[in-house]
């Protein structure tokens, strides 16, 4: 493990932990009303591919309406502030994530990676990266295709990847810093 991974691990770890101590009022909340909105316990869970292709269980506020399968309206607020987003500061403690770092994506992407590809997974997935703020309406980009996973496996997969692999050979603490303002300036924009 190099210096900075190390520092990298023990930053997010305090400023997760942090984080939930001063927000839990806040996710109490959250968590309360997605369960009311979608009709559910209010936290979504599934398992994504991690940091060395492992596999790991994801947390997010529900936003989908568990009968309906139609984002509600607070999902849809939540979604675009990120809000749904904020029980992965769990999965940061629990050290399945990092502030920055690619997004964590669903089995047959990252772990079917081949080649110097592969490099991406030597990274733990995070909350946030250059290619999640560039693709910050990937929904509505996909929703306009007319075939959203062609374009999705052929056009924003590989790029993401490139962009990550970018991130991986330039990875710093000034980076990461950078990539942490840019995304708190995208999501109050």
């Amino acid at each position: 493990m190099s210096q900075y991974t190390y520092w990298k691990n023990i930053f997010d770890g305090i400023l997760a932990l942090l984080l939930i101590v001063f927000l839990m009022p806040l996710l109490i909340i959250l968590l309360l009303t997605a369960g009311m909105d979608t009709a559910s316990g209010g936290l979504f869970v599934q398992k994504r591919i991690g940091q060395y292709g492992k596999p790991f269980m994801i947390y997010k506020f529900r936003t989908i309406h568990k009968k309906k399968r139609t984002c509600s309206r607070i999902g849809m607020v939540m979604r675009k502030f990120k809000l749904d987003e904020l029980p992965q500061l769990f999965n940061i403690v629990k050290g399945n994530m990092s502030f920055v770092g690619p997004r964590p994506d669903i089995e047959g992407y990252y772990d079917r990676l081949e080649g110097s590809d592969r490099k991406v997974l030597e990274l733990k997935p995070g909350l946030t990266c250059e290619a999640s703020i560039e693709y910050r309406n990937e929904e509505t980009l996909l929703n306009n295709q007319d075939d959203p996973l062609k374009y999705n496996d052929e056009i924003l997969f590989p790029h993401k990847v490139k962009m990550n692999l970018l991130y991986l050979e330039n990875r710093s603490f000034k980076t990461d810093m950078k990539i942490l303002w840019k995304t708190l300036v995208t999501i109050l924009n």
